[in-house]
């Protein structure tokens, strides 16, 4: 990943993925199948939990891939 995100790249990782699974399991659920919405639901409740928590495997991920983070995130 490009250094120009700085300390926010763990971040803004975070909301790209999550952001474009959203669209992807909308768009799916549109034009395939409804039960698509299943995966929507499910990114939604994580976030939910991972904002109660902290802990995120998204977030492990991204840091095993050695993207920078600010203070707070596990």
């Amino acid at each position: 990943m490009d250094s120009t995100f700085g300390s926010d790249a763990l971040e803004r990782a975070i909301l790209l993925t999550v952001g474009g699974l959203i669209i992807v399991s909308v768009l799916l659920a549109v034009y395939v199948n409804i039960n698509w919405l299943w995966l929507t639901g499910l990114l939604g409740a994580h976030l939910v939990q991972a904002s109660f928590t902290g802990m995120c495997p998204v977030v492990m991920m991204f840091k095993r891939v050695g993207l920078p983070s600010k203070p707070g995130f596990t």
